[in-house]
């Protein structure tokens, strides 16, 4: 059993199968026996994700800022509710608490999250695993960009390499820790 981090969106207008995706990522997690942590929200993906490991008898964590309790999005039926003082102490510790990373479509907050725990691994300050599923290509865009960096210098080939990239929720699950 490991304890693992999801990056996702919070949005509410999101299409229903990025949702669907989210719920099915939290059901898998729980059944291969990990721990969730995730953004403590109770919105969008984020909410969709801790609600699908619930549902399968998984234990959650979520861990949210002071400012986003105030505003009432907190994930109130978390196993375990950790409230930060901002968002980067709120960061700091969802890195902390996880044994690895997974991260599902979303925005700039989630892309915010996967370069932080992507370039910290590169620079060694934590050896954990960095997964990326790229459900329908969702991140095909992002991935061809990084790609062009390589020639020119700007991102080396091992940094690509270091994040794992899977296209289904099973390949996710099987690539993270045990």
């Amino acid at each position: 059993m490991a304890t693992i981090c999801v990056f996702c969106a919070s949005s509410q207008t999101l299409d229903q199968r990025w949702t669907d995706l989210a719920t099915e990522v939290g059901v898998a997690l729980a059944r291969a026996g990990h721990v969730l942590v995730s953004g403590g929200g109770r919105a969008g993906m984020m909410g969709a994700v801790a609600e699908g490991a619930r549902g399968a008898g998984g234990h959650t964590i979520g861990v949210i800022p002071q400012s986003l309790v105030d505003r009432e999005i907190a994930d109130t039926r978390a196993g375990e509710l950790v409230v930060t003082d901002g968002m980067a102490s709120r960061k700091n510790l969802m890195i902390e608490k996880s044994d690895a990373f997974l991260t599902l479509p979303g925005g700039i907050g989630t892309l915010d999250e996967l370069f932080e725990v992507w370039t910290t691994g590169m620079l060694r300050v934590h050896d954990k695993p960095v997964v990326l599923l790229d459900a329908d290509g969702f991140y095909a865009g992002l991935r061809d960009w990084l790609e062009s960096l390589v020639p020119g210098g700007f991102v080396r080939r091992e940094a690509l390499d270091r994040l794992v990239v899977t296209r289904t929720v099973g390949e996710a699950v099987a690539a993270l820790p045990r």
